[in-house]
Parts: structure tokens; C-alpha cells; sequence
């Protein structure tokens, strides 16, 4: 069986994002797995605060919403062409890249809608929702590609580990990493899935595990200080990640643990695999030192569900990402195919930075 002969379909069933033509709809992630609630949107500035609040949350997800969310603003301005419409969407275009700031897909969207624009003439505003349309169709086609890419890596029989929650949830559909993990599955190659829970925010208690039960494929969720004994136990052979930034020279920016889980495989002779699209890879940041690492409101550390579970007076560091070394990842993959033992040589020859 080879996988240009698997139906994919079969393992995706879950869309994060629907565009109606009048307003951006977003599955609110914050009220999984209990309830499925798709919110409505109708302007950016909206758009910009679901996404800070993480009602959409993943990278490639968070740049497709702020495509939408360019889209949605042209609707404000009355404008003769692209060049003149571009100075009018400026703010907007500013607040919706200030909504996550370490994620660079973010970024990369709202560049891509903004070179569109500046060359549009007077159809300006069909141009953005067609680029808007075509960065969404594109990520969800990588997404696929880049499943198929890692599940070749994986030997027949393998377990996995996954850390936060990198699925269709986080993207167009699919996922990158548990793409990855999807199509494995569906390949015959992986057959023991386990996900850490991610504190504080529970992506993989409340999202991961709940998206890959609504494919009927079944994972194990362990606390997150259970991953070093669980990778000694050698019931892992890859522990698969996205990224949210790749740096020039490999370093990656994920959601915090990542960094840990990799030291760890490492002394235990697991393999690390970090899947995202090529959007996420910055050539034009050096490093891991460069990154800014957002810090979330300490309050998600210091209570649950709205209730304070922490004495009075109690302060809390609350990082949401964290680097990983490029000497610790095995395995880069994106659409464009896979990097093995990734530096900033064999990253310049991989991506043509």
C-alpha cells in the first residue's frame, strides 16, 4: 500500500475555520471539547481579538484568520485601487499582526495579502478574497503533502508522541504533525499515539485527543511530566512536533515543553520530528536567541476554569513557547520535503534562503 492510494479523508473530519462570504467563522477553541461552537465575525479588529484570545489559535490557522481578517476590513473602505486601498487598510492591517507575535505565519499572510493588494487594480477587493481563499486551500494541501513526507520516516509498528495540539484544529485541515500522525495511521505505521495534556492551556487534553477521537483513532494522554518515562519505557520511537517559527539555522520556537521532550528523546534514543510549512521557516531570524517568546497572563497558571487554584499572593511565569536547538531535531519536515539533521547550511540549501 503506498500512500498516493489512501483515502486521507477517512482521518479528517474537522474544520476550524468556515468562510461564509459575509463574515469569518471560528470554532471556539476555547469551549472544546464540551461544546462545538462555531462564532461569527464580521470585522478585523474582531478577527485580531479572537485571535489573541485564542478562540483560533495554531500558527498556519492564526495566518489564514488574519487573511480573512483583511478581507473583512475592505469592506470599510471605498478606495480606486489596490495602491490606494493598501494605505487605507494600514492600521488594521497593524492591529491583526499585533494580535500573537510570535507565530510567523501571522506575519507571512498579511505580507502576502498586502503585495496582492499593491498591485491590484479596481477589483481590489476580489483579490483579497481570492488570495484570502488560496492561502487557506494552499496550507490544507501542504498539510497533506507533509503527512505523507513524515509518515515515511516512521517504521512500521512505531509509537508516537505528540505535545500541544498541531491538527486540523491548527490549520486549514489535517494538521502538520498530527498530519503527520494521520497519515501514519492511516499508512499502517503507527500504531500507538500518546499526547501530552500541554499545560497550562490543556491543548492536548481538551483538543488533541478530543480531534483524533472524532477520527476514531486512538491516543493515550499522559501528563505532561510523564513524557520522560514513557520514552524510557521504549514504547516511543518518534516524538513528532509542529513549530511556530523555524529559525536560519533550525532553532525552533513551539509551544512550551517542546524544548524538554527533545532534550529527553535524546538521551533516550527516541527520534524528533518538527512538521510545519514552509511559511514558518524565517530565514531572515539567525537564531533562537532572536525570537521574541510571547508571555501570556499569568492568571491561566494560577487558576482553572475560572476558579483560582493557588494561594493568594502566589506570582507565576507564564512563557508560551519555547526553542529547541536545531543539534536536537532529527527531522524537519514541510511541503517541500524533509531535512534530516538540520543547520544553517543544510537549511539554506533546503529552503533557497
Amino acid at each position: 500500500m503506498t500512500a498516493t492510494n489512501i483515502d486521507y479523508d477517512r482521518y479528517d473530519h474537522v474544520r476550524p475555520l468556515r468562510w461564509t462570504g459575509v463574515a469569518l467563522e471560528l470554532l471556539d477553541q476555547r469551549v472544546l471539547p464540551f461544546k462545538q461552537e462555531y462564532r461569527a465575525f464580521n470585522g478585523s479588529d474582531a478577527v485580531a481579538g479572537a485571535i489573541h484570545d485564542l478562540v483560533v489559535r495554531g500558527a498556519p490557522a492564526i495566518g489564514i484568520a488574519a487573511a480573512w481578517g483583511v478581507v473583512l476590513a475592505a469592506r470599510d473602505v471605498q478606495a480606486a485601487s489596490g495602491t490606494e486601498a493598501l494605505q487605507q487598510l494600514e492600521p488594521a492591517l497593524q492591529r491583526l499582526n499585533a494580535s500573537r507575535p510570535t507565530a510567523v505565519n501571522l506575519a507571512w499572510a498579511l505580507a502576502r495579502m498586502r503585495r496582492v493588494l499593491a498591485s491590484a487594480g479596481g477589483d481590489w477587493q476580489q483579490v483579497l478574497e481570492r488570495e484570502a481563499g488560496a492561502i487557506e486551500a494552499e496550507d490544507l494541501a501542504a498539510n497533506r503533502r507533509m503527512g505523507s513526507l513524515g509518515a515515511a520516516l516512521i517504521a512500521p509498528g512505531s509509537g508516537v508522541l505528540t505535545h500541544c495540539n498541531t491538527g486540523s484544529l491548527a490549520t486549514a485541515g489535517f494538521g502538520t504533525a498530527l498530519g503527520v500522525i494521520r497519515a501514519g495511521v492511516a499508512e499502517g505505521r503507527i500504531t500507538r499515539v500518546f499526547a501530552t495534556e500541554t499545560r497550562p492551556w490543556n491543548q492536548g487534553a481538551r483538543l488533541t485527543v478530543w480531534e483524533l477521537q472524532q477520527d476514531d483513532i486512538d491516543a493515550t494522554l499522559i501528563a505532561d511530566s510523564a513524557a520522560a518515562h514513557l520514552l524510557r519505557s521504549g514504547a516511543v520511537q518518534w516524538v513528532v512536533v509542529g513549530a511556530d517559527r523555524i529559525c536560519a539555522n533550525g532553532d525552533v520556537a513551539n509551544k512550551i515543553g517542546t524544548c524538554q521532550l527533545a532534550i529527553v528523546a535524546r538521551h533516550y534514543g527516541v527520534k524528533f520530528m518538527v512538521v510545519a510549512p514552509s511559511s514558518t521557516v524565517d530565514i531572515a531570524t539567525s537564531d533562537g536567541d532572536q525570537i521574541e517568546i510571547e508571555e501570556r497572563d499569568p492568571a491561566e497558571l494560577l487558576s482553572a476554569r475560572g476558579e483560582r487554584t493557588v494561594a493568594e499572593g502566589v506570582r507565576a511565569w507564564n512563557p508560551v513557547f519555547d526553542v529547541t536547538p536545531h543539534g536536537l531535531i532529527d527531522a524537519i519536515v514541510t511541503e517541500q520535503g524533509v531535512l534530516e539533521r538540520p543547520d544553517a547550511d543544510r537549511m539554506r540549501q533546503f529552503h533557497g534562503g
